[in-house]
């Protein structure tokens, strides 16, 4: 089916980036706000209450908080420093510094480990791609905004959260949590293409990773010499992982602190103020001849297109794996997801899985469909649809955790491998 956007549709996805780009450009003035709110509830107190704080130097941590807050700022600023690149052609909002005022009220309600996963889920359908070393926009789009959008509490989580996903995918501190995801699909990968044993025979291997978030898992395929291409749709994502790929020239080149946002379930102060250092590689080291690339847009609509008449299908038998890692629960319907799965995947394909199943649009408020199988009837399901399911295993793993935290959510992932029969 041809994909055809209306007037409506185009100003919605120029509507959402707008908004996108000015919840990074608004996170200084949110936190700050935020942060302030504790300042003024301790005046609250009575002068023998503040005394005590005083003494434990609760003032001086809000004071370092601030600080930290305004090194995040910076580093999202860079992040947004150019979006025309994604071809929007965006009016200059409004500084967020003169409206500070309008915050007044506005507090956190991150509670440090949040038992979630998300690739967010805003309706725009552009596409685009870029690899890691040079970025082709191919949007055209002009956009008006006649007042500046004020951020609300959800886009300020996903802002957090997307710094929290740099520690996962892009720091030496997230290396634990994110090997125990990456290395079993790795390994399976490998161990699928046996008779390729060496990177430069592998460069005609074509493997998928839909949900890519910040890129790591495609671009460490990349790095094993496999020609992968990951797919993403979320804005913060996009944004974040161009400037971590494209426009970053030494390791450890950033400075971050993802974990001041909330205060609760802290062991000490180092917990919450400790930095975290980007990236823990040189993205764009890879080796001469790697074939990496990031496409942008919905999974279901550019792998998805389905055979018309007197058009052929771009996307079916035309690749040789595909690596769902916490993906499969974004579906609003599963069976859509794993049929375009095994569409696309040449014939002997494998499908490499990990995640829960933590379906995205379960009790939604946006009228949107949503299909929640249990574990059983996923794998039923792939089986009825044309997939031969082996190494079945649960591996315990954490999210963007706090690795310091005193509460931590543990997902039992399910990991399998699984052929095109």
């Amino acid at each position: 089916m041809s994909q055809t956007f209306s007037d409506a549709d185009i100003e919605e996805e120029q509507k959402h980036f707008s908004n996108v780009i000015a919840t990074f450009q608004q996170y200084a003035q949110y936190s700050l706000a935020a942060n302030n709110r504790r300042r003024k509830d301790i005046y609250t107190l009575s002068r023998g209450d503040k005394e005590l704080l005083d003494d434990l130097g609760y003032r001086q941590k809000l004071q370092e908080v601030d600080k930290a807050i305004l090194v995040n700022a910076e580093f999202l600023k860079l992040i947004v420093a150019n979006p025309e690149i994604f071809g929007h052609d965006l009016d200059s909002p409004k500084d967020a510094d003169e409206d500070e005022s309008d915050c007044g009220a506005l507090h956190d309600h991150s509670h440090g480990d949040v038992h979630s996963h998300s690739h967010s889920h805003p309706h725009h359908h552009h596409s685009h791609s870029h690899d890691h070393a040079n970025a082709t926009p191919d949007l055209t789009t002009d956009i008006k905004h006649q007042r500046k959008y004020k951020p609300t509490d959800f886009d300020m989580d996903k802002l957090r959260s997307t710094l929290k996903q740099f520690v996962r995918d892009w720091s030496e501190e997230g290396k634990e949590e994110r090997e125990a995801c990456y290395t079993p699909m790795k390994e399976a990968l490998v161990a699928h293409f046996s008779d390729k044993p060496f990177p430069e025979s592998r460069q005609n291997i074509r493997v998928l990773v839909p949900g890519a978030g910040l890129g790591r898992l495609a671009y460490d395929v990349a790095n094993l010499g496999f020609a992968c291409q990951g797919n993403e749709f979320s804005h913060y994502m996009l944004l974040a992982s161009y400037l971590i790929l494209n426009r970053t020239d030494a390791i450890e080149q950033y400075t971050i602190y993802p974990y001041i946002h909330s205060f609760s379930n802290l062991p000490d102060r180092e917990a919450m103020l400790r930095p975290v250092k980007i990236p823990d590689v040189l993205p764009s080291a890879l080796p001469p001849g790697s074939n990496f690339s990031l496409v942008a847009g919905d999974f279901e609509e550019i792998y998805g297109v389905e055979y018309e008449e007197g058009d052929f299908e771009p996307q079916a038998g035309q690749w040789d794996a595909v690596l769902t890692c916490f993906f499969i629960d974004t579906a609003k319907n599963i069976i859509n997801y794993l049929r375009i799965i095994h569409r696309i995947l040449t014939p002997g394909g494998v499908w490499i899985n990990i995640g829960p199943l933590l379906w995205h649009f379960e009790n939604n408020t946006t009228n949107d469909p949503s299909v929640e199988l249990d574990l059983e009837e996923v794998k039923i399901l792939a089986q009825k649809i044309g997939f031969v399911i082996s190494n079945e295993r649960t591996i315990d793993t954490t999210y963007t955790s706090n690795s310091q935290s005193m509460l931590g959510y543990v997902y039992k992932t399910a990991f399998w491998t699984a052929t095109k029969a």
